[in-house]
């Protein structure tokens, strides 16, 4: 997360995941609490969302990373290392706006249109 801050440095972040345990520790918790601080929820600057587990079609991001693995399998045959097929993949998805109907089943991300 302190990656994805200093990447879109004033700008709100949505992570979603799964339940992992590292995701639901003490030391993550503290971590929002302290960029949130005491901000209203609308005014978080991470706002984390949870999916249920092994449940791929309730999960947004199971459609981010079809169309991004889509993406690359039409450029492969021109990536010669796998540096090349990282780069390729991170072209597509920095910046993308991802638009498909299972995004607006969560209140969140209507906000941020």
């Amino acid at each position: 997360l302190k990656y994805l801050q200093q990447k879109r440095e004033g700008q709100k972040i949505a992570a979603i995941w799964d339940g992992a345990s590292y995701h639901r520790s003490h030391e993550f918790q503290d971590y929002l609490s302290q960029v949130n601080q005491d901000l209203e929820a609308a005014d978080w600057q991470i706002t984390c969302l949870r999916f249920a587990p092994n449940a791929p079609e309730q999960d947004p991001v199971e459609d981010i990373w079809l169309q991004t693995k889509n993406f690359v399998r039409k450029f492969y045959r021109f990536c010669h290392s796998f540096k090349l097929v990282k780069w390729l993949f991170e072209f597509f998805a920095d910046g993308q706006v991802f638009e498909f109907p299972k995004i607006h089943e969560y209140g969140f991300f209507t906000q941020l249109v």
